[in-house]
């Protein structure tokens, strides 16, 4: 069946030299393009051969063989852009980017993250601290001063420790805990001065309430400081130096030999110079004169050893107080504060271990730092409390005039001028 429409012949083989026009079949039917005026380019000609179905993205299907190159082609065998991209704009029919906006969005970005990031390590790192101290236990309380008042403490305890570790920082194997060692730290405005309160200090334990019982005991009068952690803990220690001082005690912490070790390590060791070389079998301390780094061994080596020096206590709670100095120094830094890869392993090496009181926040914490690191800095003063002379039980004697002095210029935040040996 033939369908084709009689046309005049043309396209039938005949010689007429009229070209042969298209054909349609009438079941066949194309579908309308919408007919839309030529849009001339800015900044070029309108082209003929672009036509309207070839502009409105139909295809025809018919190649008129025209090849479209150069700046204004689209490439090899392509149809060229009707309109030019205006400056700056990333592409046709795409907008510009706004840096302005991006670089605000970024910001606010990194610092909604850093804020994250730091409430975060605030939050997980004060659940790690054990707020088991109560003051309000402590009884006859004096009244509070100008400045704010810590009591360091560092304990015997080898609470954790295996039997290797104990062997290895040779600490013993004694039950129980004791106090090593003590000090005052008073964060005043007028500068900062640290205290350290020998352990064999001849002072009264006065009258207090059991910690844990709630009963109340008499007074036990005179006997060596560190006896009184031994019969009620921590609450008849701070107890103790209030009635012997005369100086109300914010806040309390306590850290063992294990914790402290393992701070000192996980700061990569302690970098400390050391006057006078010398050794101690007993706490395995053996040191050469200069500058070096100390790791958790050595440093708990450093500071518990009494033995080798004339002046035993009183020598021991120097290095104690050097050693201390130079931890808050290295430890309070932007390299260590701000980096999580040093923070957290610093946190968690110590703060699981360390004892503080209830009212003791991880701000107050690293005030306490703080101020230990501005004695190092030369921003205040570190003494040990004055001492006239021998006690019962070859324990120390207080200079209790001098001492009073003492606690009087640091109640009233003025700068201590009170010395000591």
């Amino acid at each position: 069946m033939n369908d084709w429409p009689e046309d005049g012949g043309y396209g039938r083989g005949n010689a007429n030299p009229r070209p042969e026009g298209p054909r349609r079949m009438s079941h066949v039917q194309r579908p309308q393009v919408p007919q839309q005026p030529p849009r001339q380019a800015q900044g070029q000609g309108y082209n003929p051969d672009f036509t309207q179905a070839q502009g409105s993205g139909y295809d025809s299907g018919y190649s008129s063989g025209q090849v479209y190159g150069g700046p204004q082609g689209g490439g090899n065998g392509t149809v060229p852009p009707q309109y030019s991209p205006g400056p700056g704009s990333g592409g046709p029919g795409r907008p510009a980017p706004d840096w302005r906006k991006r670089i605000k969005v970024g910001s606010i970005v990194l610092v909604v993250g850093v804020l994250a990031w730091g409430i975060g390590t605030y939050a997980w790192a004060s659940s790690q601290m054990r707020n088991e101290v109560d003051l309000s236990k402590v009884i006859e309380r004096p009244a509070e001063g100008d400045c704010t008042t810590y009591l360091i403490v560092g304990s015997d305890s080898r609470e954790g420790m295996s039997a290797e570790e104990k062997k290895k920082l040779h600490t013993g194997s004694a039950e129980g805990k004791r106090t090593d060692s003590m000090m005052i730290l008073a964060a005043c405005s007028s500068g900062n001065t640290m205290v350290s309160l020998p352990r064999d200090s001849w002072v009264t334990i006065p009258s207090f309430v059991g910690s844990e019982s709630g009963k109340s005991y008499p007074a036990r009068g005179g006997s060596k400081l560190n006896a009184a952690y031994a019969m009620d803990g921590p609450e008849l220690l701070v107890r103790t130096v209030e009635f012997n001082t005369g100086l109300r005690i914010d806040h309390y912490a306590e850290i063992g030999f294990a914790g402290f070790a393992n701070i000192v390590d996980a700061l990569g060791g302690v970098e400390l110079k050391i006057d006078k070389g010398f050794k101690d079998k007993k706490s395995g301390a053996d040191f050469q004169a200069g500058t070096q780094t100390l790791d958790g061994e050595q440093a708990l080596a450093f500071v518990r050893t009494r033995y080798a020096f004339a002046e035993s206590d009183l020598a021991r709670t120097k290095n104690q107080q050097k050693f201390l100095s130079a931890l808050a120094n290295q430890a309070a830094t932007p390299g260590t504060i701000l980096n999580p890869f040093a923070l957290y392993p610093t946190l968690g090496a110590g703060l699981d271990t360390l004892v503080v009181d209830k009212d003791m926040s991880l701000y107050d914490l690293g005030k306490m730092f703080f101020a230990m690191k501005g004695i190092s800095g030369g921003d205040g003063k570190s003494m040990n409390i004055p001492i006239a002379g021998k006690a019962p039980q070859n324990s120390l004697k207080w200079d209790m005039p001098k001492v009073k002095q003492l606690v009087e210029q640091i109640k009233n935040d003025e700068k201590v001028t009170v010395e000591s040996r």
